[in-house]
């Protein structure tokens, strides 16, 4: 029915739009409603002349009525224009780009499967994006929006939602002092790298807490970080912009370099470099993050 057809893509029309709306705003506070105007104080003193405040409001009378809305109902011409622009950015956010094998999930250290598939599109598009290898790459498993990627086609919308921020990635060079602490940040806070085999254990306050780790080079071999040594990561714009936090310790990087792709660009070329090779995207949890001695308390809910 076209009146449908309308429907369905203002609908999803008003959906790219909150997400560019979102994007412009960054990993920011979501905005809270301006405050309710107060109800005159009924012991305040009314003007001279005029009636009391219940006597003066307008008589409202309402009506409803139902209407089959069917093919008989033609299209309107003036949202079809206003429609027309983005009607192929909404097709485009249906395009297929790849395949899943497993559910990507997020929780856990790391953020989880999906935080493990998101730093690794990261490291291997900032790889190709620069031309030689990239040793770490890290992001925050808050800015990524989804808990759950079911297994079976991978659309478009589904990096964008995943993903709905602005976020550029970046190269910024740390010394391996610098590197350790990093990743110390990266396992507290159950934030997503690639590159890097952590050991950790689970604290008396319910928290992972880093104990030591060691990079990991092109052939699965572990790698000591010398702590003099400089070493060029990865992460986003966001993490550097913040200025202090947790991530203070970005503020003492040098030569930090754009790379002009953003985080969910990067992921969805990840995806369609895996499809083009033959290769579906494969959910997995590998040992970056090694747990020692026993597991936590009670059970603890994703990084939101």
């Amino acid at each position: 029915m076209r009146v449908t057809l309308a429907l369905v893509r203002a609908l999803l029309l008003l959906s790219v739009l909150a997400s560019f709306s979102l994007s412009g705003f960054g990993q920011s506070k979501v905005i809270e409603p301006c405050p309710a105007t107060p109800s005159p104080s009924p012991s305040s003193p009314l003007r001279t002349g005029s009636t009391s405040a219940l006597n003066s409001q307008p008589e409202i009378n309402s009506s409803a009525s139902e209407k089959l809305i069917d093919a008989a109902i033609s299209d309107d011409a003036t949202i079809e224009k206003i429609l027309t622009p983005y009607s192929g950015k909404v097709r485009a956010l249906n395009v297929e780009i790849g395949t899943l094998e497993g559910e990507l999930k997020k929780g856990g250290v790391g953020a989880g499967s999906l935080g493990y598939f998101v730093a690794d599109g990261m490291k291997v598009q900032a790889t190709a994006k620069l031309g030689k290898p990239v040793v770490l790459a890290i992001t925050n498993a808050g800015g990524l929006r989804k808990n759950t990627i079911p297994p079976g086609q991978l659309r478009a919308s589904d990096v964008f939602e995943l993903l709905p921020f602005e976020n550029a990635l970046i190269e910024i060079e740390l010394t391996g002092a610098q590197v350790l602490k990093l990743l110390q940040v990266a396992t507290g806070g159950r934030d997503a790298q690639a590159g890097a085999r952590i050991q950790y254990r689970w604290n008396s306050e319910n928290r992972p807490e880093f104990i030591s780790a060691k990079l990991i080079d092109a052939k699965g071999h572990e790698q000591e970080i010398d702590a003099g040594a400089t070493y060029k990561v990865v992460t986003i714009d966001y993490l550097l912009k913040l200025g202090g936090g947790s991530y203070a310790i970005l503020q003492e990087g040098k030569n930090v370099t754009q790379l002009g792709l953003t985080i969910r660009d990067a992921i969805m070329e990840y995806v369609k470099a895996e499809t083009a090779s033959g290769r579906p995207v494969r959910a997995r949890l590998d040992d970056r993050f090694v747990q020692v001695g026993p597991d936590p308390a009670k059970s603890e809910a994703p990084p939101q």
